[in-house]
């Protein structure tokens, strides 16, 4: 074979929809070109991956990077940066900035901070509300658009459609797999005299798991009414899971790092207001429904929902305090430890944070390791056991709920559109992040 490649991963155990082996990658013009034996071939660059794991690009399809409005605490740029050194090749991000991501403008502007200077491939979700109703259909389908994300619940930021006629006019205008934050408001307010001053334990006994279910039933209701797609974040109670078992046909649903990892109350005994969360971290009783929701399969991805806030922020007294925390850098670390510890198989993490994520959102050649794919590529090495701390946190934010925690398994490199951007815990290229691609928004 006289093929020349620009680059060649050598020797790495390659992890994909048909198994894992040992091949080599050759990657030409941004994309894979060939996998196999590519012992005879020539390449501008050959990385030497032996003893690795390769990995289709992980997707982190939740994130808040906080940019425009708020960037005391992120932007694009640090938080795509947190997101390449821990391995996330791409990343949706949310639209409750300020202003808002809710019109054509906000959007487009997202879309032009984001080209070149973020680290990662990047797409941005439409905030829906009752003013943007007639302009979804449109927006939904503006290149880069991950789809229209909806609040029902309360969290940060202003986004907030609580009642079921104006859900159903969004949900009779838009095409696309729709993405929700699923807490019943009306029942949040009820049981707010429930909130201790003081105590951030009193959290999910405020925002109880009867609030998350009762919001997804209504999600899955209308979804059938109106025959469209509903996408439910940050499931956090194992009633939900049970529940959605039922309506795979309308919904999907995500998982978090820090709903599979933390437990309650003892996260809000050891880190206080830093383990707050919308919806909250729940007893060791919801985090064993989700992991069964993980292994029956009925989880679709996992998002990390990056949501960072100062530590001056967080040190306010509850409820006074924001909810939020950093995340996207320590999604893959966390799971491989998850991984090593045999609560689910490397396979079922590469289909939860590539494969899942390109199927629901119809992504555009992404989420394989494939001939003709874009190059994106998380090397890990599943051995190597390292200790998560605030100093090698990225973000602005500069913390981690994580701190002090030694895990096994470890993300060394990420290649986006066959550019190493990390190695070793190096940035080493420049950043040229671009919009995602997604089968129902290419256009010419």
């Amino acid at each position: 074979m006289s093929q020349s490649f620009d680059v060649i991963l050598k020797s790495g155990t390659v992890v994909n929809q048909d198994g894992e082996g040992v091949r080599d990658i050759g990657v030409a013009n941004g994309r894979i070109a060939e996998i196999g034996s590519l012992g005879q071939t020539s390449a501008a660059e050959v990385i030497d991956c032996k003893g690795l794991h390769i990995l289709p690009g992980v997707m982190d399809t939740q994130v808040h990077f906080r940019e425009p409005g708020l960037t005391h605490k992120e932007d694009l740029e640090t938080g795509s940066r947190s997101a390449v050194m821990g391995g996330v090749t791409a990343v949706f991000e949310m639209p409750n900035t300020d202003p808002l991501t809710i019109t054509e403008a906000t959007f487009t502007g997202k879309v032009k901070s984001g080209r070149h200077r973020m680290h990662c491939d990047f797409a941005f979700f439409i905030g829906g509300t009752r003013e943007n109703v007639r302009d979804l259909p449109e927006l939904e389908r503006a290149p880069g658009c991950a789809g229209v994300k909806v609040f029902i619940g309360s969290s940060t930021g202003a986004l907030l459609v609580e009642d079921d006629e104006s859900l159903r006019q969004i949900f009779q205008v838009i095409r696309r797999r729709a993405a929700f934050h699923a807490e019943d408001e009306y029942r949040l307010n009820d049981r707010k005299g429930l909130r201790i001053e003081g105590d951030p334990r009193s959290h999910p006994v405020w925002r109880d798991e009867t609030a998350a279910l009762m919001a997804t039933q209504r999600l899955v209701q209308l979804a059938h009414e109106t025959g469209k797609r509903i996408h439910v974040l940050h499931i956090s109670t194992k009633q939900e899971i049970e529940f959605l078992r039922d309506h795979k046909d309308v919904a999907t649903c995500e998982a978090t790092p820090h709903h599979l990892t933390l437990t309650a109350p003892e996260c809000y005994e050891r880190l206080g207001t830093r383990a707050q969360m919308n919806p909250p971290v729940r007893s060791a009783e919801h985090r064993a429904g989700i992991w069964r929701g993980i292994e029956q399969g009925i989880v679709d991805v996992l998002g990390s929902d990056h949501a960072p806030h100062t530590l001056e922020e967080k040190a306010k007294t509850y409820p006074a305090s924001p909810s939020g925390m950093t995340g996207v850098q320590t999604l893959v670390p966390l799971m491989l430890d998850h991984v090593n510890a045999g609560r689910l198989s490397l396979q079922r993490f590469v289909d939860l944070t590539s494969a899942g994520p390109a199927r629901l959102f119809n992504i555009a050649c992404k989420g394989r390791i494939a001939a003709g794919y874009d190059a994106d590529f998380t090397v890990v090495d599943l051995k190597r056991s390292e200790t998560i701390t605030d100093e090698w946190v990225a973000s602005r934010a500069g913390w981690t709920p994580y701190h002090g925690v030694r895990v096994t398994g470890w993300p060394v490199g990420t290649f986006v559109r066959g550019r190493r951007v990390m190695w070793q815990g190096e940035l080493v290229t420049p950043s040229t992040g671009e919009p995602v691609r997604f089968l129902e928004t290419l256009r010419a």
